[in-house]
């Protein structure tokens, strides 16, 4: 069965990093792609960042462009989440999602989703 499991979110100091581990189990970043949302208190899940599984591009918001990058590990089955420059508007809970054919962050259309990891980003 279809598993995502994030890791690597944590505490970390304004201007610091972090780095978001995407676990896939169940099909295979050969032909799928992965999207990471994140969701901070009391506002609506976003889209951040997402990778194809065809060609390999990604997409970022323009809230992480030049900050965040997305990568993928077909070996280990895995995407990453690199974040640099972390800014107090950043805390989130970080969720992956499959992305079968770039499903443009509608995040009703995602049907598997990860359990979700926190970052917090303070002084």
């Amino acid at each position: 069965q279809v598993q995502l499991v994030e890791s690597g979110g944590g505490l970390v100091q304004p201007g610091g990093s972090l780095r978001l581990s995407c676990a896939a189990s169940g099909f295979s970043l050969e032909y799928y792609g992965i999207a990471w949302f994140r969701q901070a208190p009391g506002k609506d899940r976003e889209g951040v960042s997402c990778i194809m599984s065809s060609d390999g591009k990604t997409y970022y918001a323009d809230s992480v462009k030049g900050r965040f990058t997305i990568s993928r590990d077909n070996a280990k089955n895995t995407v990453y989440l690199q974040m640099n420059s972390l800014k107090p508007k950043d805390p989130a809970v970080y969720y992956c999602a499959e992305d079968p054919q770039g499903l443009g962050f509608v995040i009703s259309k995602y049907e598997y989703w990860g359990q979700g990891t926190q970052v917090t980003v303070s002084s």
